[in-house]
């Protein structure tokens, strides 16, 4: 029965394709959690799966150079998907992602509607904050970005530089009527700046 089940366990992971995540709950409709964790604890013995964290395994892409690692960013949209959680970017990982800075961040933070943790992936850090609800109200990803970003650096210390840019990329946002949604959700400080 085990080896069945390892099997299978095998030829999923195949089927899924390279640069996915795994975890012991994905493979909950096998109803045997031990020997879904000893497969794949099996499995990265093998080099066939990489393991990322405490029960976070990936099946990596590889070229002729080796394994390629996905980023922190998508081990973290990866991990919130398979907690069917929403996740807007924090602190410095905001400020990066809207280039408003070039700083690269060991440790990446995270606000979600799901249960805090930290994952700790080699010497980085991915933390999961519990945030207020009215921040996963925008109907766009770019405008909690924003709040996000803005908030990190202090109203005291955003710049015209800062808000031009961010206005360059709200132009670009082509769903105007969610930009107008979202707008009005703005903490009013933040909407007083921007004056879109």
């Amino acid at each position: 029965m085990a080896e069945i089940l390892a099997k299978q366990i095998r030829e999923r992971i195949k089927a899924q394709g390279a640069n996915t995540l795994y975890m012991v709950s994905d493979f909950a409709d096998l109803n045997n959690d031990g020997v879904v964790a000893r497969t794949l604890s099996r499995l990265e013995k093998e080099s066939v799966l990489v393991r990322i964290s405490q029960g976070i395994y990936l099946y990596p892409r590889r070229n002729h150079f080796g394994i390629l690692r996905p980023s922190i960013d998508e081990i973290s949209v990866a991990i919130a998907q398979k907690d069917k959680a929403r996740i807007i970017p924090s602190g410095l990982t905001a400020l990066n992602k809207l280039g408003l800075s070039t700083q690269v961040t060991m440790n990446a933070v995270y606000l979600t509607d799901a249960t805090a943790r930290e994952i700790r992936i080699g010497n980085r850090t991915i933390t999961f904050k519990r945030s207020a609800p009215r921040n996963f109200a925008y109907k766009t990803d770019l405008f909690p970005l924003i709040v996000s970003a803005l908030k990190e650096i202090g109203s005291a210390n955003v710049t015209d530089e800062h808000i031009a840019r961010i206005q360059e990329t709200i132009a670009r946002c082509e769903d105007k009527e969610a930009v107008r949604h979202d707008y009005g959700l703005l903490p009013g400080w933040i909407k007083k700046r921007l004056s879109v």
